[in-house]
């Protein structure tokens, strides 16, 4: 039986909904030739767009639009493709494609053969699948496909346009090989002590090692603000009733998104929203105010809110300046302060904002408790304080404004290179051991390269081997 992956797939390769235009892809192993004729009655040559009526069964045209075949390797799955852009109704699509399944089946008229066994429906992403499996692709770039569809800002986009072309692959390619040759020079003072030959000194392998480091250090850095572009922050916006906190989300997404009144307990539940501050996306979430409460929905609303607060990257503890010298206030936040620092990882900043600076009277100092030092003095009626909290986000998120070097990468990339990191530091204390320790030092430097290796899938020992063995003479 063919295995899933050679199976020839086909599906509707634009997004659901009416377009001016719709696209049906084909990929197969096998030539699409016959198919190709059942459908456009003509033969397509490679590479080359045609105008065609799509045909039914009968040779009625269903559509009439262009077609596009491209030969293997030569196309994005490096399979035979066929696409056909037809207009772009549903109902249009799905005739077209059902008409695909069912001529693939159908005996071709020269051979009495199926056109196309086998030809289903792809699964979600499996083009691209079929594009890593064929080296089209790596694994690193088959995932920027998803995220370039995915961006919601235009920095994210084209971060993740510079991952598509091959950017981050690159430097991952670079670190990997840098790391082969070390582990070639520690592999051969291991199996070959007889030729007392000390590779390590010789070679430098403590200073390769070190730029080896530096150079991680580098990509790690552009892979977390890439993985910061793709991913964001989350921040929660947290105080007791009344302090604004709704307010506060509004004036930051620049709409009406939740209700505000006087009226203590309004907000009942989370209301979210995601900006753009300078193209990194910042998730924020306003919570129900927190208090002391005997009713049920409001209890809910504000254990829900500390639920909030627990997950959060950051939190925007507000304060309300025209209450700050009321005791019952002051001993309310103080409560909630007392709180979060028990909740919360010593990780998880908590930003103090004190809001309703409009609200001061004329000439007014700063009620007693205000300690804006490392806190922001905002209104969020007016605006006043915004574009502060906006700088301040970005420190907290670690964004440093140097988008263009950026390549859009995910967490599990970071998490990938501080595994290499963690590796490259045992190994660095390995090799100061010398020989006593050095095979335990080529167990780390495999280690690190499986690390990497588990970003862009180029997974396998063969070509540690290869380098070895034409870098050196072994057999004299």
């Amino acid at each position: 039986m063919t295995a899933p992956h050679h199976d020839p797939i086909a599906a509707i390769a634009t997004a659901p909904g009416r377009g001016g235009v719709g696209i049906v892809r084909i990929s197969s192993g096998a030539a699409l030739d016959t198919l190709a004729r059942a459908l456009c009655g003509r033969d397509l040559p490679a590479r080359e767009a045609c105008y065609a009526p799509f045909r039914d069964a009968a040779g009625q045209p269903i559509d009439q639009g262009i077609a596009l075949r491209f030969a293997a390797p030569h196309s994005y799955t490096g399979e035979h493709v066929l696409e056909l852009q037809a207009h772009g109704g549903p109902v249009v699509l799905q005739l077209l494609l059902a008409r695909c399944l069912e001529a693939a089946a159908e005996p071709d008229a020269a051979t009495g053969r199926s056109r196309l066994p086998g030809l289903r429906l792809a699964r979600p992403g499996e083009f691209t699948e079929r594009a890593f499996l064929n080296d089209k692709l790596d694994l690193a770039q088959a995932e920027a496909v998803a995220d370039l569809i995915d961006a919601s800002t235009e920095a994210a986009a084209r971060s993740a346009g510079r991952s598509l072309a091959g950017a981050f692959s690159a430097e991952i390619a670079t670190l990997r090989d840098a790391l082969i040759h070390l582990r070639m020079l520690v592999e051969a003072t291991l199996d070959f002590p007889e030729e007392e030959i000390d590779f390590l000194r010789k070679a430098d392998a403590d200073g390769q090692l070190s730029k080896l480091q530096q150079m991680l250090a580098g990509v790690m850095q552009r892979a977390r603000q890439g993985a910061l572009l793709r991913e964001g922050i989350t921040v929660v916006i947290a105080g007791q009733p009344n302090a604004g906190k709704s307010s506060l989300l509004n004036a930051l997404a620049g709409a009406e998104l939740a209700i505000v009144t006087p009226v203590a307990g309004t907000t009942r539940d989370k209301v979210a929203q995601t900006i753009q501050i300078d193209g990194v996306p910042v998730h924020v979430i306003d919570t129900a105010g927190l208090r002391d409460s005997e009713d049920l929905v409001e209890k809910i609303g504000i254990a829900r809110a500390w639920d909030e607060i627990a997950r959060a990257d950051a939190v925007l503890f507000l304060h309300d300046l025209t209450r700050m010298d009321a005791i019952d206030y002051a001993a309310g936040d103080e409560d909630i302060a007392r709180a979060m620092a028990e909740k919360l990882s010593a990780s998880v900043p908590v930003l103090d904002l004190w809001n309703k600076q409009d609200a001061l009277p004329a000439g007014a100092g700063l009620p007693t408790g205000a300690d804006t030092a490392d806190g922001i003095l905002l209104s969020a009626r007016t605006g006043a304080g915004l574009d502060a909290l906006r700088r301040r986000l970005l420190e907290i998120a670690g964004w440093q404004s140097a988008p263009e070097g950026v390549y859009l990468a995910r967490e599990r990339h970071v998490q990938a290179l501080r595994r290499v990191d963690g590796h490259l530091m045992k190994a660095a204390a390995l090799l100061q051991a010398q020989a006593a320790s050095l095979d335990l030092l080529a167990e780390e430097l495999r280690l690190a390269q499986n690390a990497l290796n588990a970003i862009t899938g180029a997974f396998g020992a063969d070509d540690l081997l290869g380098v070895i063995f034409s870098s050196f003479c072994i057999g004299k």
